[in-house]
């Protein structure tokens, strides 16, 4: 929580991959707390479903369609949010897959491709566009989905996932470097298994999930409404000497 009542009271996030999972649970948090929500998602249709939530909280919502590869179409949309909202204070990347699980020798160069341009590409297109806006205001604070599978480096089944993600902690730790006395921070969360539509997406085998069960000692897997506490701690006036580091969120696993 913030230390000052009602701080993000009109203030406003942007958050990628809002429409399911982390970002759509992030999103009606940050309207709880009365923030105006830029809702960026490839799936236009479940946006607009999570807009209409957040309004019904009295916060303000925008809707955009949008593929974080595509750098024309990322820059078109920060102009929007400011356009629609005049102040951007948050940035929250949540957009991202794995594309499909595979050994090491099965990753051919298109799921290689796809997944670095999903999880990495697509960060640094957006921390990129909205910067220069933040910067203008000596003001912001990025907030990057990485994973603990960086740590691991996903053997087995998804070694092109952790190193994007990898990517991602690295590019995190940079930005918050370079422009922290500009008034910037940036942080990335590193979840363990969370239960989202994420594991469906990328064709998981059940006993696969079940061994991510088994390693956490809580027994459970994380739920999205915990990563987006995490994110509005992050963002709020309680933690203004924190940037540049990666949290972990799993439960007490993910080390074996």
């Amino acid at each position: 929580m913030a230390r000052t009542p009602e701080y993000f009271v009109g203030k406003t996030i942007i958050i990628t991959g809002a429409a399911s999972g982390i970002g759509a649970a992030t999103a009606l948090i940050f309207a709880r707390e009365g923030a105006n929500i830029v809702l960026a998602d490839i799936n236009k249709e479940k946006a607009d479903e999570v807009a209409a939530a957040v309004k019904k909280l009295g916060a303000g919502a925008l809707a955009v369609a949008l593929d974080v590869t595509d750098r024309a179409a990322v820059d078109k949309m920060v102009k929007a949010a400011v356009a629609k909202f005049g102040v951007i204070d948050f940035l929250f990347n949540s957009a991202g897959a794995a594309g499909r699980r595979a050994s090491f020798l099965e990753i051919d160069q298109t799921l290689w491709e796809q997944t670095f341009a999903l999880n990495s590409t697509g960060v640094f297109n957006c921390m990129q566009a909205v910067l220069p806006h933040m910067l203008s205001h000596d003001a912001g604070v990025i907030v990057n989905v990485a994973s603990q599978s960086h740590k691991r480096g996903g053997p087995g089944a998804s070694i092109h996932y952790a190193a994007a993600k990898g990517a991602v902690v690295t590019m995190t730790m940079g930005v918050a470097r370079e422009f922290a006395g500009q008034g910037i921070r940036a942080l990335s969360i590193s979840p363990g298994p969370i239960d989202t539509p994420f594991q469906a997406a990328a064709e998981t085998p059940p006993e696969f999930i079940e061994k991510a069960r088994a390693d956490v000692p809580m027994g459970r897997f994380g739920r999205p409404d915990e990563i987006g506490e995490m994110v509005l701690f992050m963002c709020s006036d309680a933690c203004e000497f924190m940037t540049a580091d990666t949290v972990y969120i799993n439960g007490g696993g993910g080390w074996r």
